[in-house]
């Protein structure tokens, strides 16, 4: 997976971005000041950075301005101005996320990253099953698994978010679709017949009241 550079001194938010990137697989490190990350950033490789605008020393823009290297930025930040994004953007950010968000939208923006510079995992395996990402394939002990597109859908965004719970409604809305006219209970039996071809009835937990979690850590 990636390695992720965070550059953020809201110690709160810095640690909720590394421990939602740690869970997907990502390996992060952390800077809490604009001069600290702009030497990480320089003697590191890092295949994102996520980068505030306003940090003590030196701002996440004067740090884009700055930085050497071609490594793909994104910028999370109260400045929620047009000219403050405009400005971000010109500078040749991949993304301005303004706060508050939402883990899942920064895990999302982060794999859009990765896809466009081919850093993305294009395959995962666990518990005896391949799964690639790419040409919508699973396979166990060699045999293909037979997946119908929507349980494909479902599977891989519980892969992208392996570890992290997510409600029936966000799946709902993530596989099916904002306009999506039926209910929650698509979901629950979507997730049946997942646990059903898969073997992973130990691995897709229910989360009460909530929806469910592919979990993976401490499974490996």
């Amino acid at each position: 997976m990636a390695h992720i550079l965070i550059a953020e001194d809201e110690q709160v938010i810095s640690k909720l971005m590394m421990q939602n990137l740690h869970l997907v697989g990502h390996t992060v490190d952390q800077a809490w000041d604009g001069v600290t990350a702009l030497q990480m950033a320089e003697e590191n490789d890092y295949d994102v950075i996520i980068l505030d605008v306003m940090l003590p020393q030196l701002s996440g823009f004067e740090i884009l301005k700055r930085l050497t290297k071609d490594t793909p930025v994104i910028y999370v930040t109260a400045k929620t101005s047009l000219d403050s994004k405009l400005e971000g953007l010109d500078l040749g950010a991949e993304d301005y996320i303004t706060k508050p968000f939402e883990m899942l939208e920064l895990l999302a923006r982060v794999r859009v990253v990765l896809r466009r510079t081919q850093k993305e995992a294009t395959g995962f395996s666990f518990a005896g099953t391949e799964v690639d990402l790419l040409n919508r394939l699973v396979q166990q002990a060699g045999q293909e698994v037979s997946l119908t597109p929507k349980e494909f859908e479902l599977l891989e965004v519980l892969v992208s978010n392996r570890n992290i719970a997510l409600s029936r409604e966000r799946l709902l809305e993530m596989v099916w679709g904002y306009d999506f006219l039926g209910d929650t209970r698509t979901v629950d039996v979507h997730i049946q017949r997942l646990r059903k071809k898969l073997g992973w009835e130990e691995y897709i937990q229910t989360v009460y009241k909530m929806g469910y979690r592919l979990q993976t850590k401490g499974n490996e």
